[in-house]
C-alpha cells in the first residue's frame, strides 16, 4: 500500500542521481570527514567530480550516545566563490527523500546559492545510504496494486488492513531495532552533528516539503544553533493524522480546479466526470498493453496526484485522462509508476518504506477503521476524488504499526531563535498554504517571518517567481530578513 500524497519535492525527483561513496578519499581539514569521489549504483550514474560523498557515524540512540553507530551517507559540492559563508544543509522531505540521490538534480535549481555555500545533504537514518529500510519485495509491492485502497465492501476491508499489518511485520523484520530511531527529532540531532562536523556555528537549512517539520523540530531543539533558514511547501505543524489528510484533500482538490479551469472546464463538473471515470475503473480495470498489469482505480488516483504537483505537467494529465476516457489506461499507469518508484523492469524504489516507518514512529495517533468510516462522507464532500482515498489512508498507514508513535503534533517553537523564512504558496496541493501560516506562528513572535507567494504546484523557489526566487537569495546570501508577510504574486 502506497500513502497517496507524498511530502517531498517529487519535481527535483523526476532526474534522480544515485551516489555513494568510491575510494581515493581527501579531507579538506574543515569537515573532518574523509570525502570521496561519489560512485555509480544500481539506481544510476555517479554525479560529476565537482560531487563528494562522506560517510558519517552518530548514534544509533541519542539517548546513549556512547553506544551502537550507524552511518549516515553525506554528499556535498564546495561553494564556487570565496566570499564563503558556510555549508547549506537542504532535506528534500518524504520523509524518506535521498539526498544523497537529489542533490546533484536539484543544484541547478540553487545554482546562485552556491556562489556563497557549499551545498551539502544527506539520506536521514532509515534512507538509502544511511542504514536504507525495505519493507516487501518488488513482487508483493506489485501485488499490492490490485488492492483497493478506498475498499467498498467488507472483503476489501479485510485484505486492505491485513496488506497493513503485512507492510509493518515486514519493516520489523528488515529494519529491527532501527525502526524505533528514526524520528524526526533523532533526524534533527543528527543535523546538529553534521553542523558540528562541517565546521559551522550554527545551521544553514534549506527544508521542502516534510523537510520544513524536520527544520521546524532542529529549530525547537537547537534554537541558539538556528542560523538562515529557508522553510519552502511547510507542513503544517498544528494538524494531527485526520487534519493532515483534510488538508491534503483540499490542498488537491483546489490544484485539480486550477488545472480544470485552465482546460476552460467547469471545476465542479470535470471533478463530477473523473469521479465517474474512478467508480467505472474500480468496476473494471483499465488494459495497459503490458503482459499481468491492469490500471485499477488505486493506480489511477496516484497517476492523477503527480502531475498536480507542478503545472508544467497539467498537459500530461490532459492526455492521460483522455486515453482513459478511450479505455487505455497506460498513460495514467505510467504517471503511477512514476510516483511509485517502479523502473520498466518492475523493480520498486523504497521512499514509501522509508517514509512509512518515519511517520509512524513520529505519530502516535493510531486511527482505526471503526473512527474512520464516520469522517468519509466529510472527506468525500471535500474532495468527489481525492477524499476517499485519504480518509481510509488514515486509518491504514500505521494500522498495527509494531512501535509506538511519539507524538500527535511536532512541537516547533523556537524562542530565541534567529529569524526563519517560511514560504507559502497560495496553490500548493500536498502542502496546503495555510500550514506555512501556521509554521511562522508556532515558530514564535519575530522568529517565523512569513513570504507569501500567489502560484500553483508544490513549492515556490525555482519555480518560475523572480520575486520569491530573489527575497530568498537576500536571505541566503545576505542575510536581508524581508517584512513578514510579503507577498509575490
Amino acid at each position: 500500500m502506497t500513502r497517496f500524497v507524498r511530502w517531498t519535492a517529487l519535481a527535483a525527483a523526476s532526474a534522480l542521481l544515485a551516489a555513494g561513496c568510491s575510494a581515493g578519499s581527501s579531507d579538506d581539514g574543515r569537515s573532518g570527514l574523509s570525502w570521496g569521489r561519489c560512485k555509480a549504483t544500481a539506481e544510476g550514474p555517479a554525479p560529476s567530480s565537482d560531487w563528494q560523498c562522506a560517510t558519517l557515524k552518530v548514534p544509533l540512540d541519542w539517548s546513549e550516545p556512547d553506544g551502537e553507530t550507524i552511518g549516515l551517507g553525506l554528499i556535498r559540492a564546495k561553494a564556487r566563490g570565496d566570499d564563503r559563508v558556510g555549508s547549506l544543509l537542504f532535506n528534500f522531505g518524504g520523509p524518506g527523500a535521498s539526498g544523497v540521490s537529489m542533490m546533484p538534480s536539484y543544484a541547478p535549481t540553487v545554482s546562485s546559492l552556491r556562489e556563497r555555500y557549499d551545498l551539502v545533504s544527506w539520506d536521514p537514518r532509515g534512507v538509502g545510504a544511511s542504514e536504507g529500510v525495505r519493507c516487501r519485495g518488488d513482487k508483493e509491492i506489485q501485488a499490492a496494486e490490485s488492492l483497493d485502497v478506498s475498499p467498498d465492501t467488507p472483503a476489501e476491508e479485510k485484505a486492505y488492513f491485513e496488506d497493513a499489518a503485512g507492510f509493518g511485520e515486514g519493516c520489523r523484520k528488515n529494519a529491527g531495532k532501527l525502526m524505533a530511531h528514526v524520528s524526526t527529532a533523532d533526524s534533527a540531532r543528527d543535523m546538529d552533528r553534521i553542523r558540528q562536523v562541517l565546521g559551522d556555528a550554527r545551521l544553514n537549512y534549506f527544508g521542502i516539503s516534510y523537510g520544513t517539520e524536520l527544520g521546524g523540530t532542529y529549530a525547537h531543539l537547537f534554537p541558539k544553533k538556528v542560523g538562515r533558514m529557508t522553510l519552502d511547501a511547510v507542513v503544517d505543524p498544528g494538524a494531527d493524522a485526520v487534519g493532515h489528510a483534510e488538508n491534503q484533500a483540499r490542498g488537491f482538490q483546489r490544484a485539480l480546479n486550477g488545472y480544470l479551469a485552465s482546460t476552460g472546464q467547469d471545476p465542479a463538473e470535470g471533478t463530477r466526470k473523473i469521479a465517474d471515470l474512478l467508480r467505472r475503473i474500480d468496476a473494471r480495470p483499465l488494459p495497459v498493453g503490458t503482459p499481468g498489469r491492469k490500471l485499477t482505480q488505486t493506480l489511477a488516483v496516484t497517476g492523477i496526484i503527480l502531475p498536480l504537483y507542478s503545472r508544467d505537467s497539467w498537459p500530461t494529465l490532459t492526455s492521460a485522462l483522455d486515453a482513459a476516457e478511450r479505455g487505455d489506461g497506460s498513460e495514467l499507469l505510467a504517471l503511477a509508476d512514476r510516483y511509485n518508484e517502479r523502473d520498466p523492469s518492475g523493480r520498486y524504489g523504497t521512499t514509501t518504506h522509508s517514509q512509512r516507518v518515519i511517520s509512524c514512529l513520529d505519530d502516535r495517533q493510531r486511527p482505526t477503521m471503526a473512527g474512520t468510516k464516520p469522517l468519509l462522507h466529510r472527506f468525500e464532500k471535500i474532495s468527489p476524488v481525492f477524499g476517499a482515498f485519504l480518509g481510509w489512508d488514515t486509518a491504514g498507514w500505521c494500522h498495527d504499526w509494531p512501535v509506538p508513535g511519539q507524538h500527535d503534533t511536532p512541537e516547533v517553537s523556537a524562542p530565541g531563535a534567529a529569524p526563519v523564512l517560511v514560504v507559502g504558496n497560495t496553490g500548493d496541493p500536498a502542502t496546503p498554504y495555510e500550514g506555512a501560516r501556521r509554521m511562522a506562528d508556532e515558530l514564535g513572535k519575530g522568529v517565523g517571518v512569513m513570504l507569501t507567494w500567489r502560484g500553483e504546484g508544490h513549492g515556490a523557489y525555482g519555480s518560475g517567481s523572480d520575486c520569491v526566487d530573489s527575497t530568498v537569495n537576500a536571505y541566503l546570501l545576505d542575510g536581508t530578513v524581508p517584512k513578514d508577510g510579503k507577498v509575490c504574486s
